[in-house]
């Protein structure tokens, strides 16, 4: 009763200094009930303390307390410790109690914005887990109370759910939310909730297929009314796949039915992703009228989109300068490219290489490459990748093959030491990863094509022998096998490497070139057969000069076809590789 007097009298003295404006001194105060009651009772407190209800409510006041009079005072360091030791010590808190505590330090550690200490516990479990940071710290706390939830020990709150979305995306562990979302039962998150939540989660793991099916059963169903942020994450989706993308169209004009001028950053989204949209449609259309038409029309989208935004939106400026360029408006998509430049500070790697390569297409080699050489020296070496195989690719049209060698050998070097560096296992570094493999396989495939055009045969099968220990099936490393079995004068061989690339890639554009330009020399097949690789090597990729120019060397060889189709093939082979960039502008 005497340590329940006591402490009753420094409870009222911390409320009257908290009053004052003196946290700091009331967060003392109170530091010092919780300190006298754990000298007096190190075990915890007993049944028969316990059931002493002045002495429980004054602890639980102070418990709860501490930690904010710490915050009021400045000091997060001390309101973490208060936070574990509440949580830690035996307080004999109730399960309200302890549960209000573990929320608000989940998100005190999530949001304050302060790094805190991996915890010491003193006793605990060998092999336990111990959270390393914050984020994981809240997640355990968060996950703690999910769980109290399943045993119906706390009521619902779907805060502890928004909280945990955030701490859980931030870290990478978006699939580890799905499940968490997964497990909760029915009826507790309402279905639109649940689906967008997953569908994000998927899209974030880059499971597309299954994220866009999730949008799908939640858009068929016309009782959910204003779903416009679900419509254009879908719409997003279907951009990825050539297969979705009429169906990605009618969700983005849907979003902007729905949207009847309400908000002009939604509607720039919804005017952006139809854009991007109507030019990946014109790029599988038959017709050149049609294809005209759908890239006119994704312009005027993208510039609409450009117009309802408030401040400048990286993103659209980017697609702007890119649908330009692909349309060989050269001016108009520098002119963008540079306004990107500058919007972004230069602080992105992939607005450095659009600029390099639109002034490649221009035949500005060099002030291309110096564009890349500034882009170099203001970015970290583990980013230099890709920076470094479009220098190569501006030194090779340069006729600096040596050159060329030097810089695809240092960005081999990265590569290594980056994969080795990023080790195994983490999710973090998982698209990162894929992201390696996929630019070390290119370049060793483009330095295999430099030893090639040197006769440097042996060198060029070193090359694809490092590639073939990455990935056995490659269409682009079969294709350089065929260049350099067509380098040696080996036709027939070179024939069935380019065959091998079209049956893994059917779509492979330069086998399908290459393919026809050596059925052409060996003069084994007929006109037709020749023609239908190359008209199929134009439907999937209208700008590729090379199709272009052994279309109109078949046309002019064929006493059947007339020399206007010939004429006709090579004015736009010579347009088209007068505008090339070294590398295609996607």
């Amino acid at each position: 009763m005497l340590l329940a007097y006591f402490s009753k009298l420094f409870l009222l003295k911390v409320k009257s200094l908290q009053g004052l404006g003196l946290f700091e001194e009331a967060a003392q105060s109170c530091k010092m009930i919780l300190d006298t009651i754990e000298s007096a009772l190190p075990e915890g407190l007993p049944e028969s303390v316990s059931s002493d209800c002045k002495l429980q409510d004054i602890l639980n006041k102070a418990v709860e307390l501490l930690p904010e009079l710490w915050k009021l005072a400045g000091s997060p360091q001390e309101a973490i410790l208060s936070y574990r030791r509440a949580l830690l010590y035996y307080w004999n808190l109730d399960t309200e109690t302890t549960s209000k505590i573990e929320k608000e330090f989940a998100v005190f550690l999530l949001y304050s914005g302060c790094d805190a200490s991996p915890p010491n516990l003193r006793s605990q479990v060998e092999e336990s887990f111990v959270p390393r940071n914050n984020i994981e710290e809240a997640i355990l706390l968060l996950l703690i109370l999910l769980r109290k939830f399943a045993v119906k020990k706390i009521e619902w709150d779907p805060t502890i759910m928004y909280h945990l979305s955030f701490a859980l995306s931030v870290s990478g562990e978006q699939r580890t939310l799905a499940h968490q979302v997964e497990e909760l039962l029915p009826g507790i998150m309402e279905r639109r909730e649940r689906y967008s939540i997953l569908a994000l989660c998927y899209h974030g793991e880059g499971e597309e297929m299954i994220a866009l099916n999730l949008l799908r059963n939640l858009l068929r169903n016309r009782g959910n009314p204003d779903c416009v942020l679900e419509l254009l994450v879908a719409s997003k989706i279907c951009a990825k796949n050539m297969v979705c993308v009429e169906e990605g169209i009618s969700y983005a004009s849907r979003a902007l039915s729905e949207l009847h001028g309400r908000c002009n950053q939604m509607a720039s989204v919804a005017n952006r992703l139809q854009g991007i949209l109507l030019s990946t449609q014109s790029r599988s259309v038959a017709s050149d009228s049609e294809r005209i038409s759908k890239q006119s029309e994704a312009l005027e989208m993208l510039e609409h989109a450009e117009k309802l935004t408030i401040e400048r939106d990286p993103s659209i400026i980017f697609h702007l300068s890119l649908e330009n360029a692909e349309q060989r408006k050269l001016d108009a998509a520098l002119h963008h490219a540079k306004q990107l430049l500058k919007l972004e500070a230069g602080s992105s790697v992939r607005s450095y290489i659009l600029l390099a390569r639109i002034l490649s297409a221009q035949k500005r080699f060099v002030d291309a490459e110096n564009v890349i050489n500034t882009a170099l020296d203001q970015t970290g070496k583990w980013d230099q990748g890709e920076l470094l195989r479009t220098k190569a690719k501006l030194q090779i049209a340069q006729g600096q093959l040596k050159n060329a060698i030097e810089t695809y050998t240092r960005l081999l070097a990265i590569i290594q030491v980056r994969t080795k560096s990023l080790g195994a296992g983490k999710n973090l570094a998982k698209n990162r990863r894929h992201s390696n493999r996929s630019l070390e396989m290119e370049a060793w495939h483009d330095l295999a094509n430099v030893y090639t055009s040197l006769s440097q045969w042996r060198d060029a099968e070193v090359c694809l022998s490092k590639s073939m220990t990455l990935s056995p099936y490659s269409a682009s490393r079969w294709h350089s096998t065929g260049l350099l079995y067509e380098a040696k004068g080996l036709h027939q061989e070179a024939l069935k490497a380019f065959k091998a690339a079209l049956d893994v890639e059917p779509n492979h554009v330069p086998s399908l070139v290459s393919t026809a330009c050596v059925l052409r020399r060996l003069g084994s097949q007929s006109i037709p057969i020749i023609r239908t690789f190359l008209t199929d090597a134009i439907r999937l990729d209208k700008t590729n000069h090379s199709a272009w120019y052994n279309l109109g060397l078949l046309y002019k060889a064929d006493p059947s076809s007339s020399v206007l189709e010939a004429a006709e093939c090579f004015e736009a082979a010579a347009f088209l590789e007068d505008s090339a960039p070294v590398e295609s502008f996607r």
